[in-house]
């Protein structure tokens, strides 16, 4: 895995976006997996300014979400449909009939996560997925204890992401209780992974992922089973790793992620 420290959170996010501009640039018709949150927001910003300084086409990019809320529908203001809209797809020239987000208000909820597996392999798989890390160590809402070879699926949430989550909706009772999520067997599939991390909160959830045992208690260990896996955090989601050093020592010799390549 490679660890990225960045300064703060700032710095951290707008080099997560050029890991992903980069992508697009490489492959414009890549498969890109998307992530909701705070964390991910100024990253979004990033990607919406380069496409906006005409640096970025996203017209041949398919998009596939981690999870939605059973129960909000696309219109609902809490959804994560119209949090990917309002913060990233309406602001870009991505082709709506590329987009992908689970049904949250689908009949059969069963039948919906199988239809949502097969519309990822039809589209040949995700090229890169982008990954935040909740303050328990889940990824998506693959809460701990959820199996390491899990698929899409309906999951109930812990009490801790209910209340990590309470911040976005008038009052913690209205936080929905279940999640159509990713699996972390679908997430290990994406060919690359970026795991975007910042504040202090997300610190040991961060140690515990990256220098911890892989288990099922920290789903975001799974990830040191990939091969292709960029860390990138600021200072305060980094405060406990144990070999901080050793990863800035490691990263002064790699090749610089946040310049942009040419098309």
């Amino acid at each position: 895995m490679r660890v990225i420290i960045r300064p703060d959170a700032e710095a951290a996010s707008i080099t997560a976006a050029r890991i992903i501009a980069n992508q697009v640039i490489r492959k414009p018709d890549c498969v890109l997996g998307l992530a909701t949150g705070g964390t991910p927001l100024v990253c979004y910003q990033e990607l919406i300014r380069l496409f906006r300084s005409g640096k970025l086409d996203f017209s041949a990019v398919t998009s596939f979400n981690l999870d939605e809320y059973v129960g909000l529908g696309p219109g609902d203001p809490q959804s994560y449909h119209h949090f990917m809209f309002s913060h990233l797809f309406d602001h870009i020239n991505i082709d709506p009939l590329r987009i992908h987000l689970p049904d949250g208000k689908a009949a059969d909820l069963r039948a919906a996560c199988e239809a949502y597996e097969q519309r990822i392999s039809q589209a040949g798989g995700i090229d890169l997925q982008l990954l935040g890390i909740g303050t328990d160590g889940h990824i998506a809402f693959n809460e701990p204890g959820s199996s390491l070879g899990s698929r899409t699926r309906l999951k109930t949430l812990c009490q801790q992401t209910v209340q990590d989550n309470a911040r976005f909706f008038d009052r913690p009772d209205q936080v929905p209780r279940l999640a159509v999520t990713m699996g972390v067997g679908t997430i290990l599939e994406s060919r690359q992974c970026i795991l975007l991390a910042t504040g202090e909160n997300k610190a040991i959830a961060i140690s515990q992922a990256i220098e911890g045992p892989i288990t099922s208690q920290n789903t975001a260990s799974a990830l040191q089973l990939h091969p292709e896996v960029i860390a990138v955090l600021d200072q305060g989601a980094a405060s406990l790793l144990n070999r901080k050093d050793s990863y800035l020592n490691a990263e002064s010799y790699m090749p610089d992620p946040d310049l942009l390549e040419s098309a």
